[in-house]
């Protein structure tokens, strides 16, 4: 049954069924989340990335979290993240943001999120991170002012919204000349041509693309014990949560395997003015 509610889900995804209603939907699911899994070590709600070869230097207490950390650091890889002002949108429990904020020296990072809940959480976990801030708002209206960042991030959210091209204007809108806009998701495959007409807005200028697949599918992997000692712990939704986890066995996993699901990432540069 479970697995046969996430594949509907997917498949309204792809097809771009009730926008809004899937919005809200995925608002309440986050925030359930949030309020149900409050474990103090576990920051990250990606399904990570693990690239080929050597990874990111990590200090010992964050190389338990070195599967979700690499989508984040492929995602500022050669940014000039140093100094900048930094927005993450879709940020979750603030893991990316804590590593971005940590590691790489920015001015500010700033999370924001549709699920005050989420939101509530963040700012508990990442409390002892002075230069890093959380707000709750809409990715499709972001309550920020025009130039206001240098760069902003998007991690495996974006298939939550509602209107993907008003949430690529926002992201426009931020940044500041020549600020740089780094983006990771999934689609269904015969969906991937929608996603990148969708984010093809006037004002960004398409950088570079690459598939992460293979190194999601390596993620997912080796968090996999991690993950299942947590879905043990819960009792209401287990099944869904599972799926919802890309524990191996789910839907997600068999299709990110098979390539039905195609993980991508994008940079986007503002041009200069």
């Amino acid at each position: 049954m479970a697995s046969q509610a996430f594949t509907s889900l997917l498949e309204a995804i792809e097809r771009g069924a009730f926008p809004r209603t899937r919005k809200w939907l995925w608002r309440g699911l986050y925030g359930m989340l949030s309020r149900g899994w409050r474990d103090e070590d576990w920051r990250f709600m990606n399904y990570g990335f693990l690239p080929a070869g050597e990874g990111v230097a990590l200090a010992e207490a964050d190389e338990v979290d070195r599967p979700f950390i690499g989508l984040y650091a492929q995602a500022v890889a050669g940014l000039p993240v140093e100094d900048a002002r930094v927005l993450e949108v879709g940020s979750g429990r603030g893991g990316g943001a804590r590593y971005i904020a940590r590691y790489h020296g920015p001015a500010s990072v700033t999370g924001v999120d549709y699920s005050p809940a989420t939101v509530r959480l963040a700012r508990r976990l990442n409390a002892d991170t002075g230069i890093l801030t959380f707000e709750t708002g809409d990715a499709e209206k972001l309550p920020f002012a025009d130039g206001s960042f240098d760069i902003v991030v998007n991690i495996e959210s974006s298939h939550c919204y509602g209107d993907v091209p008003a949430f690529a204007r926002e992201v426009a809108r931020v940044l500041a000349p020549g600020g740089w806009f780094s983006f990771a998701d999934m689609r269904g495959k015969s969906a991937l041509d929608q996603m990148r007409q969708q984010l093809a807005v006037p004002g960004l200028v398409l950088r570079s693309e690459s598939e992460l697949s293979q190194g999601v599918i390596a993620a997912l992997d080796a968090a996999e014990a991690r993950k299942r000692a947590r879905l043990a712990k819960i009792r209401f939704m287990r099944g869904f949560v599972t799926e919802f986890a890309g524990a191996k066995g789910s839907v997600l996993y068999r299709e990110l395997s098979e390539g039905g699901v195609v993980y991508i990432a994008q940079r986007y540069q503002k041009a200069a003015g």
